[in-house]
């Protein structure tokens, strides 16, 4: 194992005796998201079968384009159109790949294929996924079986149906009677009913597995009930789009989103002249929270949360009641197959729906208040990131330590650990005071491996190229130091290496972003002056995810997102089309000059049409390797009460 330490950025957890080649590590070490080259070559459909699937892919979605437009799909033009695209096609699929590539395509296919064959041989180990990571864990089934159990025994979260019942068809009926009654009461539109009503052809109960944590002691699991076509997951998700951006108004002062928020915070903290040298940071962490907190309890902050931010009882459409309707019907029909037999959770909320981080938000918001009010009276920074929370403190230990003590004899269901010093890890940042001076920078986990996606994934090019950018972004924003971030530039530069990204490519993406965001000086001599500014200027800069919080908390109780209907724009078009490098490379080029030639010329009105292809990838090593449902048999039965 040793010589993988020194050659790898990502290794695989590895906790069973498993005789694999070099090449079979290597194909671990490439990690989850990985995808093996020109898979459309090697599979069993023919080049007619590959080339129709592309073709009816990306024809649908410009036809419907047209007609948007008034314009014709079975004109002569259309016609040469259709028919040109169709050649391009196939002309693509027929052109032959390059001996280097189909070597390394049909080497990489044969040893996932081999590790397959290993894996179905070996029933006493289990492969998944690390929390928060993106690398693999190999580990014992009995391992995997006892901690599940011993988890169960100790948060009494789940119930076993003993009647050995399939539950799928009484949660659906269950959420049909409750979407037609909120229908026939004009709370949902035919259409919003429609679009929150479970896909009967894809229906299956949702099945629990756990997420190994490599970096905490013995590696527990945390518990996940994977629920994508669960018959309650859709009216989860709009509920909790209903709720969260009003949570998120209420309690945006309180409330981290990210690491940058903290830093943001601790500056203005700086700024205002709090920071002491007596100064210290407490990050507290509660215990299993989404299994823990009291159903009941619960339901009751939801409630009163809902009675105090709504206008006339109402949010939106949706009355109070309706409201708790919903979350009872989403609480209550929980259920999923684990080992053999179904599972119904009995409290808190499972860990995979949607509104389970809303409602357990909205309970800890009541929770949280007595320290909120503390803070505030002291001067002091409280924020909290779902069951993560960071505090700052002028006060000696003994003092804070006895309101954190309060807190965690205020409810039953609420434990909470914490450390308090002058320097400490919150989330992805590192936070020190250093005589009276405020240090930030990125906070690397020891037992947590870092991943980046292999150069050499096939994924479309725009992603190996904006993965530098990205972060150096964030240890700009993070770093306050510029000797800090000169060592995070170092731990970036290593791990794309590591990752067979090419020298070239790598300085070339790192001058890009310093020559963007004019700061040369920093990358050719570690410039500190133009390093503060250009930290200062890009950590205030507002991230995706803040722009689209932006949106939604314009209105969220009279008007809320979640009930407005979509509009799209007609002029931008997304023809979505499958990325595999034997044909993928040259294509967007080539459809683009299509586009032009039939119907973006000078003299038509599809000239102002903006036109965004949309690659969809192929499967990745995780599809390959980890299998954790049970078998479909069992998820799909439907037996009536």
């Amino acid at each position: 194992m040793s010589i993988y330490t020194t050659i790898t950025a990502s290794l695989p957890f590895i906790e069973v005796d498993l005789n694999l080649t070099p090449q079979q590590m290597s194909m671990f070490i490439n990690g989850l998201k990985y995808i093996i080259p020109c898979q459309s070559r090697l599979s069993r459909k023919s080049i007619e079968q590959l080339v129709t699937e592309q073709y009816q892919s990306i024809s649908t979605i410009v036809k419907n384009c047209l007609k948007d437009h008034r314009l014709s799909t079975t004109d002569e033009r259309a016609k040469q159109a259709f028919q040109a695209l169709e050649h391009l096609l196939h002309d693509l699929y027929s052109k032959p790949l390059t001996k280097k590539l189909t070597i390394r395509a049909q080497r990489e296919y044969k040893v996932v294929k081999s590790i397959q064959h290993i894996l179905r041989q070996r029933s006493d180990m289990v492969i998944r996924r690390t929390d928060k990571s993106k690398v693999f864990y190999i580990g014992k089934a009995t391992d995997f079986g006892r901690k599940a159990e011993e988890y169960m025994l100790k948060t009494e979260a789940y119930q076993e149906i003993t009647s050995g019942r399939c539950p799928l068809a009484d949660n659906l009926h269950a959420v049909q009677t409750l979407l037609g009654y909120l229908e026939t009461r004009h709370v949902l539109t035919k259409q919003q009913r429609k679009n929150i009503s479970p896909n009967i052809n894809k229906l299956e109960l949702g099945h629990y597995h756990g997420l190994p944590k490599p970096h905490k002691p013995g590696t527990p699991l945390r518990p996940i009930v994977a629920c994508i076509h669960a018959p309650v997951t859709l009216v989860s998700k709009f509920l909790n789009d209903l709720l969260a951006p009003i949570y998120l108004k209420i309690a945006r002062e309180t409330t981290f989103i990210n690491g940058i928020d903290v830093i943001r915070k601790l500056e203005k903290y700086v700024k205002d002249g709090h920071l002491q040298p007596t100064t210290k940071f407490i990050t507290v962490d509660v215990n299993d929270l989404y299994t823990m907190i009291s159903r009941e309890g619960a339901l009751q902050a939801l409630a009163r949360f809902c009675i105090k931010h709504s206008q006339q009882n109402r949010i939106g459409t949706f009355t109070i009641d309706h409201i708790m309707k919903m979350a009872r019907l989403i609480l209550d029909n929980n259920c999923f197959a684990y080992n053999n037999k179904y599972y119904k959770q009995i409290r808190g909320g499972a860990m995979g729906s949607a509104f389970t981080q809303v409602l357990a938000n909205i309970y800890m918001y009541e929770w949280e208040q007595d320290l909120i009010k503390h803070q505030a009276l002291n001067k002091e920074i409280y924020g909290r990131y779902i069951d993560d929370i960071f505090m700052t403190t002028n006060q000696n230990s003994n003092e804070i330590k006895i309101e954190l003590e309060k807190a965690n004899k205020k409810d039953i269901n609420i434990k909470i650990n914490y450390e308090i010093d002058t320097s400490v890890h919150f989330l992805d940042i590192t936070v020190a005071n250093e005589n009276n001076r405020l240090r930030t920078s990125i906070y690397h986990k020891p037992a947590a491996e870092p991943y980046i996606l292999p150069y050499t994934s096939d994924h479309p090019r725009h992603i190996p190229r904006n993965i530098p950018y990205a972060a150096l972004l964030r240890a700009t924003r993070i770093c306050s130091n510029v000797h800090d971030f000169n060592s995070e530039c170092i731990h970036i530069d290593l791990s794309l290496l590591l990752n067979n990204y090419p020298p070239k490519f790598i300085s070339k993406t790192f001058f890009r972003f310093f020559h963007l965001n004019d700061a040369i000086p920093v990358l050719t001599e570690l410039n500190e002056e133009i390093y503060n500014r250009l930290h200062k200027r890009l950590l205030h800069q507002p991230t995706r995810r803040e722009k689209q919080l932006n949106m939604m908390l314009q209105d969220p109780i009279q008007l809320p997102t979640v009930l407005q209907p979509k509009i799209w724009d007609n002029n931008i078009m997304y023809p979505r089309y499958r990325y595999d490098s034997s044909i993928s490379m040259d294509f967007p080029k080539i459809f683009y000059q299509w586009w032009r030639t039939y119907f973006a010329n000078n003299v038509s009105i599809m000239k102002s049409i903006k036109v965004r292809l949309v690659a969809s990838t192929n499967p990745t090593l995780e599809t390959f390797m980890i299998h954790k449902k049970p078998p479909r048999e069992m998820l799909t039965k439907m037996e009536n009460s």
